[in-house]
């Protein structure tokens, strides 16, 4: 009798496919989501407090360092939580790996670019003097 077939089925999956990365994944996604809350009601209260605002004012706002901090970090979360949840509908809903793998590939590469795009814009704003 070979080896593999003596060990229990519990045995036999500990540490293979999801069963490892998964628990990972899933918690990076409620990890991310909890972050969210607080930071999109932070930018919402915010925006709503400045919406009769001019652009100057905005502008002064966003250069505050708690404003640049609490937006860095909202896009940080944002993008790695949008990256998460659009991997997972991709490996549940595309059979094919041909397209699986590239589409992963493609959301990942766009989150991050988008999330060092508004990083960048930030900043630049937060410390154009």
């Amino acid at each position: 009798m070979s080896r593999q077939r003596m060990r229990s089925p519990l045995s036999r999956a500990r540490g293979l496919g999801s069963a490892r990365e998964g628990v990972e994944h899933w918690w990076m996604q409620r990890v991310t989501a909890v972050a969210l809350i607080p930071l999109t009601l932070w930018l919402t209260a915010s925006l709503i407090a400045l919406m009769r605002s001019d652009y100057d004012t905005l502008i002064a706002w966003l250069r505050t360092p708690i404003a640049t901090i609490l937006m860095v970090l909202l896009l940080i979360a944002l993008f790695h939580h949008i990256s998460l949840g659009l991997r997972v509908v991709v490996e549940d809903y595309v059979h094919s790996d041909r397209a699986k793998i590239p589409a992963v590939v493609a959301i990942r590469l766009a989150c991050y670019a988008l999330a060092i795009a508004g990083i960048f814009a930030t900043l630049r704003i937060a410390f154009d003097g």
